[in-house]
């Protein structure tokens, strides 16, 4: 009885909420101007909180030495624009310089590609590899000329969206100091809304979201930053060109679960390629060693148990979170994921556990 009254609820639900998203998305203009700011303060949204709970430990270190909490997230600030000048100054024209290097030489490295493929396609071990008339090489080049003309196209569309970095420029350092500064109180209004028979539920689930996502993001920089430091030694070991450029790329890259780690690869191959097919082999090397140690090694030292998600699951997030909203939704699927999941055990375990277990 128990069951079947369960799921006749269950149902009921589930048709009211389709039929109300059905109605909303005949109005959907109503809504569109919430749609626009939410879509401009993403972006300083998620910078503020990956930030956030960079610095936190640090603000609350300042705190706990007595230091007023107002002035020691000033003094960070004070330390970052130090540290930007520097960067500025001392990494910033080198990274330039390569960035304009690579662009300015793109047809002649498209040019030594194309030498090195023909050279492949001539080598009859390689034809071998593949049945007759059907080498790819011929087509590389083609593909890789489409693809530095998008990625040209692509990077010279980016002025468009000067005053949207204007916007991100002017608002993330703003919406960063007020959650440094009382970033803890939000978790603690959330307990306070919960009914009060809930209310011990709720801090605990405050608190192990808080925790997991200072975890993953601390954990992911750590972690980001060991692989660059492995690739970047490796590719000066083997002579690769534009070194520090591709290994921030890379790093950078990698913030982006899954997808990031392939399509950060395959310039450092190409480049790799034109040097030489050893240079191209020993790149590969290097990066599959770097990601080895990074996954192997390193991430669960950092992580611990603490990212505890299947990759199979990480892979169909991904992908599903590309197709629905681009490039931000891949960013924040795993974090958001996290949290969703830790909700959903709570409840499950305060309204379902004990009903399912003994029905």
């Amino acid at each position: 009885m128990f069951k079947a009254s369960s799921f006749v609820r269950f149902s009921i639900a589930l048709a009211l909420v389709l039929v109300n998203i059905y109605l909303l998305s005949r109005v959907s203009f109503i809504f569109q101007p919430l749609v626009t700011m939410i879509t401009v303060i993403t972006v300083p949204m998620m910078l503020s909180v990956f930030f956030y709970y960079l610095l936190r430990p640090l603000v609350n270190y300042m705190e706990r030495k007595k230091l007023n909490r107002t002035l020691s997230i000033l003094l960070i600030y004070l330390v970052f624009g130090v540290l930007l000048v520097l960067f500025i100054v001392g990494l910033w024209p080198s990274l330039r310089e390569q960035l304009i290097n690579l662009v300015d030489n793109a047809p002649n490295l498209i040019n030594s590609l194309s030498v090195q493929l023909r050279e492949l396609e001539q080598n009859g071990a390689i034809t071998a590899l593949f049945p007759e008339g059907s080498t790819p090489f011929s087509q590389l080049t083609d593909y890789i000329n489409k693809g530095f003309t998008f990625v040209t196209n692509y990077v010279s569309g980016l002025f468009s969206l000067i005053s949207s970095f204007a916007i991100i420029l002017f608002t993330f350092p703003i919406i960063l100091f007020y959650m440094l500064k009382q970033g803890e109180k939000f978790g603690r209004t959330l307990v306070h809304i919960a009914p009060k028979r809930f209310q011990k539920d709720s801090r605990e689930v405050v608190l192990e979201i808080d925790q997991a996502l200072s975890g993953f993001i601390v954990g992911r920089v750590l972690v980001n930053l060991a692989l660059g430091v492995l690739m970047y030694i490796g590719f000066l070991i083997i002579g690769l060109p534009y070194a520090l450029l591709l290994t921030v790329v890379a790093v950078i890259m990698n913030f982006v679960p899954f997808i990031g780690a392939i399509v950060s690869s395959i310039p450092i191959v190409i480049i790799g390629l034109i040097q030489s097919p050893s240079v191209a082999i020993w790149s590969l090397i290097i990066i599959l060693v770097a990601q080895q140690i990074q996954d192997n090694l390193v991430a669960p030292y950092v992580f611990g148990k603490k990212l505890d998600i299947h990759p199979l699951t990480t892979i169909i997030l991904v992908l599903g979170a590309g197709d629905l909203g681009g490039i931000i939704a891949i960013l924040i699927i795993i974090p958001v994921y996290m949290i969703v999941k830790i909700i959903l055990v709570r409840v499950y375990q305060l309204f379902f556990k004990e009903k399912w277990q003994n029905a």
